[in-house]
């Protein structure tokens, strides 16, 4: 298992490729940082029936989608002139695993954020938005747990992410069979309903998204693959 000191940097002999890695890892938090925003961002323009706010996230997602890129060109070029190995080419792969699920998070903002420009136009849904807000609050610390973990390489609040992506699991179903109950017994508001339902959906799929960085940093530390194990798998890889 690797020591965690070695994940540092400066023992490059080439000091353009301590600064190539340590611009990657600038980049991904960035984009973390925005996707996050953006999650925010979207709640805000729903809870708000802010029609002009959700027009702004929805339009922001370019710039989620051109830092991909330059994310995906950085890591190319170092794979193609660093040649890295061990350590180093975890960093990297790792990082193109969790761009992705970045660009995703960024996805889901923005569909939200759709919903919320549709839902101030037609009015604001009768129930939901009390689940919508502790669910958004609950995957956005996830989101920042899984970076701050990326940033201080430290896999143990991993293990913590993964638990509490269970935990949004259950909110999300008991939130969507509230909400269809009360579907079932007020026809009315079916449309806006289900304008809430998928926001919902999406609040849990950025709960998933964190949970894949949070595994992927695991990876990237201890260089074990714990996706698709048991929670307990990954804490023997991490110690915890």
């Amino acid at each position: 298992m690797p020591d965690k000191k070695d994940m540092s940097q400066g023992e490059h002999i080439s000091s353009g490729f301590d600064e190539d890695l340590a611009e990657l890892k600038a980049n991904f938090l960035k984009m973390g940082g925005m996707v996050e925003s953006h999650v925010a961002g979207a709640v805000t323009a729903l809870v708000d029936n802010d029609g002009h706010l959700g027009e702004k996230i929805r339009d922001a997602d370019k710039q989620v989608d051109q830092l991909e890129l330059l994310i995906d060109e950085e890591a190319t070029h170092i794979i193609a002139r660093r040649q890295p190995t061990a350590r180093d080419l975890r960093l990297v792969i790792a990082v193109i695993k969790m761009v992705a699920d970045l660009e995703r998070i960024g996805d889901e903002a923005k569909k939200i954020a759709k919903l919320a420009i549709s839902l101030a136009e037609e009015g604001k849904a009768p129930r939901g938005y009390v689940e919508v807000q502790h669910i958004a609050n609950h995957v956005r610390g996830m989101l920042r747990d899984a970076l701050d973990a990326f940033a201080r390489l430290d896999p143990e609040p991993a293990i913590s992410i993964m638990k509490e992506d269970k935990r949004v699991d259950e909110e999300y179903k008991t939130a969507a069979r509230s909400l269809l109950t009360f579907m079932m017994e007020d026809t009315r508001n079916i449309s806006k309903c289900m304008s809430v339902m998928w926001i919902l959906r999406a609040l849990e799929r950025v709960g998933d998204h964190a949970c894949n960085i949070a595994e992927n940093v695991i990876y990237m530390v201890e260089g074990e693959d714990v996706r698709h194990k048991p929670t307990k798998w990954a804490e023997q890889v991490v110690g915890s």
